[in-house]
């Protein structure tokens, strides 16, 4: 069982394996779904020093833990749920609910209310289907900000969704007038 602290940077590390540079560690990523097989990253990851310790059941306990469902195993696979810096990850269009919800600072609301919710950095836009995921992603960058999404005023502009899992949607770009201020 993994303390705090190690489940933590293990988290990071796994985070860097699957989602920022996994070509600095040998890794290749499925070009389809962002997956790996779980032995791969394991091997990569006890590669590094101070993780030769690492079992598979480390790992897990990982995702199990995780605050914002990061990773997700599947037949032996895993894979990073919100890709950044790899292939665009493909995922299948959804109908999300009528609401969805995205956490934002106040030092960038004037700009999305302006040009609406890109992904900067971030392969899609991140929007959640409740305020709890929100809020997290929100708050890590200064006073947090809640936006809503009237997901039908979306989809009638031609804006498609795609379900991560999770309660987690995402979509390639927000238009302002399909977002409100609400906290």
């Amino acid at each position: 069982m993994l303390s705090q602290t190690q489940e933590k940077g293990l988290s990071k590390m796994m985070s860097k394996l699957l989602r920022h540079t996994p070509e600095d560690f040998g890794v290749v990523l499925d070009p389809e779904d962002g997956t790996c097989s779980i032995s791969t990253l394991l091997a990569a990851i006890q590669a590094q020093s101070r993780w030769s310790w690492v079992k598979q059941e480390d790992i897990e306990q990982v995702v199990r833990n995780s605050d914002k469902q990061r990773f997700e195993i599947k037949d032996g696979r895993i894979k990073a749920r919100y890709g950044h810096s790899h292939d665009k990850i493909q995922y299948t269009p959804g109908n999300p609910p009528a609401i969805l919800y995205h956490g934002t600072n106040m030092k960038a609301l004037p700009s999305i209310l302006k040009e609406g919710l890109r992904p900067m950095g971030r392969q899609y836009v991140h929007l959640s289907e409740g305020t709890h995921f929100a809020a997290l992603a929100g708050s890590r960058r200064g006073e947090l900000v809640m936006l809503q999404v009237d997901t039908s005023a979306a989809k009638q502009q031609g804006i498609t969704f795609y379900y991560a899992g999770n309660e987690v949607w995402l979509s390639d770009h927000m238009p302002p007038s399909c977002l409100s201020v609400i906290k």
